[in-house]
């Protein structure tokens, strides 16, 4: 008889738990908001496998969805503080943006089957490698890959008309990853 008068509290005991649980992040999860293709944005958490497989593993803030989003699938993604944008089915983290935008490579797509019905298609992907620079003209959807070999003639073009740019550029003296100064000087000027 004393079991059947603590079944109530018992069972608002476990109801409390389960509400407390789905409030908490899930271990292995980051705080995201993702960007699709619909322009929908949906706010949950993300289990990170872009260098795996190009791809997250996405958690409504409930607890009630869970799906896996490829590159392809996605426009834009903010993961912690990070945020990353989606090219050809690769996520690339966003050192900078405005007019152009400097990026780094972070997965590689060209080697992930998608499907259409039983046959197997490869996404071309985009050049480089993980960890690769690159400048993106966001305008013309162009994205130019940053090398040794490169670096002369994409900051030439990407930077055409000005000079401020281009002399910091010059000055970075091939360490790419400072770069991204020379595109928020761009960026900067290109707005005036």
């Amino acid at each position: 008889m004393k079991i059947l008068q603590m079944l109530p509290s018992l069972v608002l005991g476990m109801f409390f738990l389960q509400v407390h649980a789905q409030t908490e992040m899930p271990n292995g999860f980051v705080k995201a908001k993702l960007v699709l293709p619909d322009s929908t944005v949906v706010t949950g958490y993300v289990k990170d496998h872009i260098k795996k497989d190009a791809s997250l593993i996405f958690l409504s803030e409930t607890g009630a969805v869970k799906k896996t989003y490829s590159g392809d699938e996605i426009i834009s993604a903010e993961i912690g503080a990070a945020q990353f944008i989606c090219i050809r089915g690769d996520f690339f983290k966003i050192v900078c943006t405005g007019e152009l935008c400097f990026l780094q490579k972070c997965s590689d797509a060209s080697r992930k089957p998608t499907y259409n019905g039983t046959e197997a298609l490869f996404i071309s992907g985009t050049p480089g490698k993980p960890g690769d620079y690159f400048i993106y003209a966001n305008r013309v959807k162009a994205l130019k890959l940053v090398s040794n070999k490169t670096f002369a003639s994409v900051t030439a073009s990407s930077f055409a008309g000005c000079t401020a740019a281009i002399e910091k550029a010059g000055a970075v003296q091939g360490d790419i990853a400072r770069l991204g100064e020379a595109v928020i000087i761009y960026n900067n000027l290109a707005g005036k």
